[in-house]
């Protein structure tokens, strides 16, 4: 995942800037939409994005939970006889953390500052100015680029496209796009799937890829202590928009293990929630 939240270098002289509008594609109800129309479309957004001005801020809101039953009764069963196994109870432990940052976002020719201040703190008021992260699955950072490294026009000749439905329970109806790898890339490379807004293709959500999961080997290390698989929910929504460009709304990371018999143990889910924006720059610089 880091490649596609990472600023790309633009290798060209910055002239002057001027507001983004919304690109002009819209659909008609009975005109088929071609996968050649959702790329066009995406890699013109991706270009605004990756040569944008932005300066905004929000509140940021996580809940983090994290079920260490599992690891616990293999820890247990390490150090206990197995005939204790079923007279002692093995101890539980969850954890739920909440905490809700000022959250300013600050990007301008190839910088990005991303500052919180730490208003709560799970239930606690807090002021800490300049402050970390304090989840303990997951760190996160440039939510908002996430479309530029499986979208953006330079990296659509490594990929295959297709449409694979429509999603008509979401608001407004959504055509799915699957995102693939083409041959020899499928470890270096980014993918999923991306929902986009039937009426004028812009970008509603995308669901990555599990390995794509920075160190997913220590995942995989902890699927085998736990006989299973690890399977990953990875989901960016977009459903705030200013002049054109589509703002992180929601981000959810769900750590899951499912074993032989198809049961799944979720060890940690975490969910980001953007709200409140406001904005004091939403630009785009480009070559005169």
């Amino acid at each position: 995942m880091n490649r596609s939240l990472l600023l790309l270098n633009i290798k060209f002289l910055i002239i002057f800037s001027f507001s983004i509008t919304p690109h002009q594609h819209q659909n008609s109800a009975n005109e088929p939409i071609e996968v050649t129309d959702i790329l066009k479309a995406a890699a013109a957004y991706c270009q605004k994005l990756e040569h944008s001005v932005l300066y905004f801020v929000c509140l940021e809101e996580i809940t983090e939970k994290i079920n260490f039953d599992k690891d616990i009764a293999l820890l247990y069963r390490r150090r206990q006889p197995r005939r204790s196994w079923i007279r002692t109870p093995i101890p539980l432990q969850r954890i739920k953390n909440f905490f809700v940052y000022d959250f300013q976002y600050m990007r301008r020719k190839n910088q990005i500052k991303e500052i919180r201040t730490l208003l709560e703190e799970n239930g606690k008021k807090k002021h800490e100015e300049d402050a970390s992260l304090k989840t303990l699955s997951f760190k996160f950072k440039n939510v908002i680029l996430g479309p530029v490294g499986i979208l953006g026009q330079r990296w659509q000749p490594y990929y295959d496209y297709k449409i694979v439905g429509e999603d008509k329970e979401n608001d407004p109806p959504a055509i799915i796009l699957d995102i693939v790898p083409k041959h020899g890339y499928k470890m270096d490379f980014l993918f999923g799937k991306v929902w986009f807004d039937k009426n004028n293709l812009d970008i509603l959500k995308i669901e990555w890829s599990q390995q794509r999961i920075g160190n997913f080997a220590i995942f995989e290390s902890r699927g085998l202590r736990y006989k299973s698989e690890p399977c990953f929910t990875l989901c960016s929504e977009f459903k705030v928009e200013k002049n054109g460009i589509r703002f992180p709304s929601k981000f959810i990371i769900e750590e899951a293990y499912i074993d032989k018999k198809g049961k799944k143990f979720v060890r940690s889910e975490t969910t980001v929630t953007y709200k409140d924006f406001k904005f004091f720059t939403v630009e785009v610089e480009v070559k005169q």
